[in-house]
Parts: C-alpha cells; sequence; structure tokens
C-alpha cells in the first residue's frame, strides 16, 4: 500500500470532481469547499448509510431538522455566545493569523520568518453573527449555528408531545453548521462550513451509565462493519480532565488516521441534563418529561454522538486511496470505497462503438439506473478506461463484446482484484447485489 498524502488526495479530487475550492475562479475562497458530481454522491452515500443507521432501523429513534438560524438567546442559553472562542495573535510584519495555543509565540513567525512580532493573544468568538429584519443593531443580531445540537434539544418538548416517543429514545438531525475558523487547514478536515450528524439519547438519570458504553460500541462498529473502514486506522481517544467540559460526565472521541495523523472524527459524549436544564432556565420553559407509567418526572440526561459528515467523507477517501504496482512500469490508483459508499456503482463499457455494441450497452446501462448509480464510458481502450474507473472507485465494471450480442451474456469486473467473470445479462444485477452484501475490504 502506498503512502497516502494530503496533496495526492487533493490532486484526485480536484482532476475527478470530488472537490473544488468554492469561487476558484476569483481566486477562491479560503475554508471554503464546492462538492462536485462525485463528490455530492459520495457524500450523500455516507450520510445515507448514517441516517438509515441512526434512525430507520430504531423504533425509538425520530429525525429532525431544524433551522440553521435560530434566535439568539439559545445561544446565550448554550455558552457559546460567552465562552466559544479561540486564542488569536497576529503577526506584525506579515498580518498572518495563528491560534495562540497552536504556536509557540516565543518562536519565529512561520510565515515570515520574523521573531518577536506576535500581538498579545486575545479572545476570538467562533459564531458568524448576522442581522435578521430591517434593522442593523444589537437586537437584530442572530448567529448561524455552530452545531446542529441545540436544535434538538430547543424541539425537545415538541418531539414528545407530537411523536408520542417514551424515554429512552433518541433525535437525530444532519445539518450543516458554521465555524468562523481563525486558520483553515488540511483540505476539508477544518473548514468555515461543514455538515454534521448527530444524535442526541435522551435517557432516565442513572441510566446513561449504561448507555454510554453502548453507543460508543454502536459507532465504532458503523465504521468498520457498514463503512468497511479498516479498523487499525481508527481509535478511541477519553478526554482528559484539560479537554472534558465542565458539565460532562465522560467523553471520548473517535479519531481516524488521517494523512496528517490521528484526528478527530466523531464525538461520544455524556452531556447529563444540562443543555435543557440551560433551555428551562433562560426560556422559563418546562422542559422536564413526565414517565407515562411511573408518573415520575425529570429532566432526562443526554448522551450524544456527533459526527462530521465533512471529515467522514475525507475519512473515506483517505482510507480507500492506494497506488498498486499492477505489473512492470505499470501503476493503477485505485479508491477501494466499500460498494455502498462509491459514488458510481457500475460503470457499463462497450467493447467498441461500433457494430451495434454502443446501443447494447447504452439501453443496458439505462436499465440498470433504476437499481444501481451507473455511468456510460465508450472513449478510449478498455483498460484505460478500467483504470478511470478504478480511480474514482467504481466497485463493478461491465463490458459489452461481440459475445454479446449473441449469448446476452457480459463480462463483469470487480475493482479490487480485477478479476473478470462472465456472466447472463438476466442474471447480472442479483449478481452485483449478491458482491455488494458480501464484500469484504482486501
Amino acid at each position: 500500500m502506498s503512502e497516502v498524502t494530503m496533496d495526492k488526495i487533493v490532486s484526485l479530487c480536484r482532476r475527478r470532481g470530488f472537490i473544488f475550492q468554492s469561487s476558484e475562479i476569483y481566486g477562491g475562497l479560503n475554508g471554503a469547499y464546492d462538492y462536485g458530481p462525485l463528490g455530492v454522491q459520495l457524500k450523500n452515500n455516507i450520510r445515507d448509510l448514517w441516517w438509515k443507521e441512526m434512525t430507520q432501523l430504531h423504533d425509538n429513534i425520530v429525525g429532525l431538522d431544524a433551522s440553521i438560524l435560530m434566535h439568539s438567546r439559545v445561544w446565550e442559553a448554550s455558552g457559546h455566545v460567552s465562552n466559544f472562542t479561540d486564542p488569536m495573535v497576529d503577526c506584525k510584519q506579515c498580518k498572518s493569523r495563528f491560534r495562540a495555543d497552536q504556536i509557540d509565540l516565543n518562536a519565529p513567525c512561520p510565515v515570515c520568518g520574523n521573531r518577536g512580532t506576535f500581538t498579545a493573544p486575545r479572545n476570538f468568538n467562533l459564531m458568524f453573527a448576522t442581522h435578521i429584519g430591517a434593522d442593523v443593531d444589537a437586537a437584530s443580531t442572530i448567529y448561524l449555528r455552530p452545531e446542529t445540537a441545540q436544535g434538538i434539544y430547543v424541539d425537545f418538548k415538541n418531539v414528545v408531545s407530537s411523536s408520542r416517543v417514551k424515554v429512552p429514545f433518541g433525535i437525530t438531525q444532519v445539518g450543516k453548521s458554521f465555524r468562523n475558523e481563525i486558520t483553515t487547514k488540511n483540505f476539508i478536515f477544518r473548514s468555515c462550513e461543514f455538515e454534521q450528524m448527530e444524535m442526541q439519547w435522551f435517557c432516565k438519570p442513572g441510566t446513561d451509565e449504561q448507555w454510554f458504553p453502548y453507543w460508543r460500541e454502536q459507532r465504532m462498529n458503523f465504521y468498520v462493519n457498514k463503512l468497511g473502514i479498516h479498523p487499525e486506522h481508527l481509535r478511541w481517544h477519553q478526554h482528559g480532565p484539560d479537554e472534558l467540559a465542565f458539565y460532562a460526565k465522560d467523553a471520548y472521541d473517535i479519531q481516524f488516521l488521517f494523512p496528517m495523523g490521528w484526528q478527530e472524527l466523531e464525538g461520544v459524549h455524556s452531556r447529563t441534563d444540562y443543555d435543557l436544564t440551560q433551555h428551562q432556565k433562560f426560556s422559563g420553559k418546562d422542559m422536564t418529561y413526565l414517565d407515562p407509567e411511573t408518573n415520575e418526572k425529570y429532566i432526562p440526561y443526554v448522551v450524544e454522538t456527533s459526527a462530521g459528515l465533512t471529515r467522514n467523507v475525507l475519512m473515506a477517501l483517505s482510507d480507500a486511496y492506494d497506488e498498486e504496482q499492477v505489473e512492470e512500469g505499470d501503476v493503477r490508483t485505485v479508491l477501494h470505497f466499500h460498494p455502498l459508499v462509491a459514488p458510481v456503482t457500475v460503470a457499463v463499457l462497450p467493447l467498441v462503438k461500433k457494430d451495434g455494441l454502443a446501443e447494447y450497452a447504452s439501453k443496458l446501462e439505462h436499465e440498470l439506473r433504476d437499481e444501481f448509480v451507473t455511468f456510460y464510458d465508450q472513449s478510449a481502450a478498455i483498460g484505460r478506461r478500467y483504470r478511470r474507473q478504478d480511480e474514482i472507485g467504481t466497485p463493478y465494471c461491465v463490458t459489452v463484446d461481440y459475445d454479446t450480442l449473441t449469448d446476452n451474456t457480459v463480462t463483469l469486473r470487480f475493482r479490487d482484484s480485477m478479476e473478470q467473470v462472465r456472466v447472463p445479462v438476466s442474471e447480472l444485477v442479483a449478481t452485483i447485489k449478491k458482491a455488494t452484501k458480501e464484500y469484504k475490504r482486501v
């Protein structure tokens, strides 16, 4: 397996239409990215697998899509207005900006090399502020949400009363969040606009001790068993005393071995009743839960699972990327995506464009669209077309040749092994589905 570098990932993403820098024709915008045709499909596939795992497969977890714009008091109650800050310094010479906790203030500036030029550290709030209404003043100030969790907390009572869910239960949400990061780096790992996949599990105080390890196990299993990530690229990191939020009982991060090293992918946090209690205090609304069986009244404890969808995309690309020595002088770049994650599932390729092969292949590709995300390609030699599909992670290629016209069989090529088998067209869909179900990462 070749070394995976961020430069290789960025180059492939731009070349093959996974991810572009935002506003590139105007010089680009730091910390903002556009997802191209393959990137948006990859992101949606991961999102849909997560949603099915966390909502569809449970009878006591429901979904929510809260507004990005929320009342400013929400962020006062959550502590973001007063505490959501990073220490910031500037270089007086080159004007570069850094997080004070990530730089040695006695060392030379990493950009211009001058020494002793940093300003005194000052706190910088990471929320994007905007205004709602005709007047631009303090009263009209609102914020783009820096996380999706608070939307779940403020709608807690609405969900309980309308869905008739009973504790323990969960509320899931996938949505965009915004943070005015001082420094954005490592491609899409840390950006100003990103997507989160969160589940807040509401349980009776005391039972959180049971649910916390349960959800830790469930979340790690998802990456290995559903997304097909190498287990050795994943590990747990428990928050130490200097990392743990003051209201949290316990917290663990699932870390992934990104090209720049081990970094957080998802957090599983035992948040006690802090959030609901804060919103009860600031809103004056009752946030307690009445147990319909015991008539006991309490504010539920929360176990949170919070994953970055954007970081999941970077994880999938990093984990799948490989450069393989096929034969002497021949190296292929390949993305070993799990078939359920791959942006294209099946590519249909006529051996040549003439003699009716292209027409047959085009018709077959349209028929397969009902079952899979497909791609049709009739340009260049067949070997070159295989390499193009390898590079975007397509797990199956179907080749239509002259024998197809006489016996209605096609060649099915498997991306990882490059094995080719002859399959009747009538059995093609079933064969691909069976291979996907039985897929094992080599």
